[in-house]
């Protein structure tokens, strides 16, 4: 590797790259040009080390941000998306080097399963697609999220240090975030309706926001401070802090999606102590399907039509959360609006959906008038806002039911890792992953942001670690069978 590192075509590429930042820098007065020397080491370390640069790349995922391209038709995050694409090209050389890469015990395992057949079902999806193009590029989106953040971690993740790195990695930059917007929300009064300002480029709204640092939230109430209480007072006193900003920045993000999910995981960690965990879905699917049969006979959902005069955005957060018991939130009936119009169309293609990203082209022609409000001629060309619906009328009902399975597996396994640990730290490990899933679950049945970047790395990562910690549990139980590993409590 010296001897690479020495050769004179290195050091010719390297002057290159230097000498053409300094150049395109000069000409064009960007100085984003200027990271190109730093990408060009980054590549270069990947080459040499790719551990340390995944790690290096989850630092970066948090405050990684958006810009538009070629006249705001293409948009790129930097500098995650590009670390993600080289990590992509790794992961195929890796295979090719040693096509058994990934052990067999990955590849039998149940999750595993459902989300290769997900794929394969998006690609379906996709070559079924009213728009190919975009459900072609939704298609490498979904494919190097689930290279960097459900394939990686199986090398990554080896030990207890890999696990407490990962969350130090991810967290530091994350409080980053939190401390930076909250300082400009409070500049802006801490404004129900200055939030999105407060945000800046740092996520792409505040419920992309409240749903990352929703989901972390677990990790640090039910992983970190279990596994800390018992430590010095200074430890313990700076966790206090950072929870406290999170509890601030959850509340300031006025989401009301992230608090219900923050709810919810709560019953999922007491229903997984109680081993009552794989009741919580069925309820959840059973509460779906009768609030359905209710509301589709006859019509019947006509009658919460929103007043399409009185049915606005709240400028005060109190007044918003009044205004959705009342049926008279513009964000929630808009929600109502954009579910209706997708349950009519799915009826079309109820098998492979109209395409990924192709909902937007297509469904204003089954909304039902009597839901429109001030927001529904939609110039952001968001999708369903439910993760359900999202699949259903996109990728047809096999998707959707994949999803649902899906949900049920994780929750499932989960309850038999945590009790089948007797480690601690694996076991709350365990409980903060799962919960960190289950937070996910709720943002995203008011959204759909499974394939944004951060909010997929911290989707899969848990799943992925959940799979890993599986395979530990499984061989902590049959070494303490042996007698080889003392009982922790």
């Amino acid at each position: 590797m010296l001897a690479w590192f020495e050769n004179k075509w290195f050091s010719l590429a390297s002057l290159s790259v230097l000498f053409f930042a300094i150049f395109a820098t000069a000409w064009t007065g960007s100085p984003l040009y200027l990271a190109l020397p730093i990408g060009y080491l980054f590549v270069i370390l990947a080459g040499v080390n790719w551990k340390t640069a995944y790690w290096i790349f989850l630092f970066t995922i948090p405050p990684s941000t958006q810009i538009s391209l070629a006249g705001d038709t293409l948009s790129l995050t930097l500098p995650d998306q590009p670390m993600m694409w080289l990590f992509l090209a790794v992961f195929g050389l890796v295979l090719a080097r040693n096509p058994k890469a990934i052990p067999q015990w990955w590849w039998r395992d149940s999750l595993v399963l459902v989300v290769v057949v997900q794929f394969l079902w998006t690609a379906v999806a996709v070559i079924f697609s009213k728009m190919l193009f975009f459900s072609f590029k939704f298609l490498l989106v979904k494919t190097w999220l689930l290279v960097c953040f459900f394939f990686f971690p199986l090398w990554i993740f080896r030990e207890k240090k890999d696990f407490v790195r990962g969350f130090l990695v991810m967290l530091v930059p994350m409080l980053l975030t939190i401390i930076v917007i909250l300082i400009h929300h409070a500049i802006l009064g801490f404004r129900f309706d200055e939030i999105q300002h407060a945000i800046t480029d740092l996520y792409y709204n505040h419920v992309d926001y409240s749903t990352v640092i929703s989901m972390f939230f677990p990790l640090l109430v039910f992983t970190c401070w279990p596994l800390i209480r018992h430590r010095n007072v200074v430890m313990k006193s700076v966790l206090i802090v950072v929870i406290l900003i999170f509890i601030a920045g959850i509340g300031f993000a006025y989401a009301r999606a992230a608090v219900v999910a923050v709810v919810f995981a709560l019953v999922v960690g007491v229903a997984m102590r109680l081993r009552l965990v794989n009741l919580v879905m069925p309820g959840f699917y059973a509460l779906i399907i009768l609030l359905m049969a209710y509301m589709v006979p006859n019509n019947r959902y006509i009658e919460f039509r929103p007043d399409y005069e009185h049915t606005f955005m709240r400028k005060n957060f109190v007044d918003h959360v009044i205004a959705t018991f009342r049926g008279k939130d513009m964000s929630s009936m808009e929600r109502l609006y954009r579910w209706i119009a997708a349950v009519r169309m799915s009826k079309e293609n109820p098998v492979t959906g109209v395409g990924p990203r192709a909902f937007v082209y297509y469904y204003k022609p089954h909304a039902v008038t009597a839901f429109r409000t001030y927001v529904s001629r939609n110039p952001e060309q968001s999708t369903t806002h439910n993760y359900f619906l999202y699949m259903l009328v996109e990728q047809g009902w096999p998707a959707m039911l994949l999803y649902a399975l899906f949900m049920l597996v994780v929750f499932y396994r989960a309850q038999k890792i945590y009790h089948r640990f007797k480690d601690k730290f694996y076991r709350c490990v365990t409980m903060g992953l799962t919960m960190t899933v289950a937070v996910g679950f709720i943002n995203n049945f008011f959204s759909e942001l499974i394939e944004t970047h951060k909010v997929a790395a911290l989707f899969y990562i848990p799943v992925a670690l959940l799979i890993i910690l599986d395979r530990k549990s499984k061989e902590e139980y049959a070494a303490i069978k042996r007698g080889e590993v003392p009982v922790v409590e």
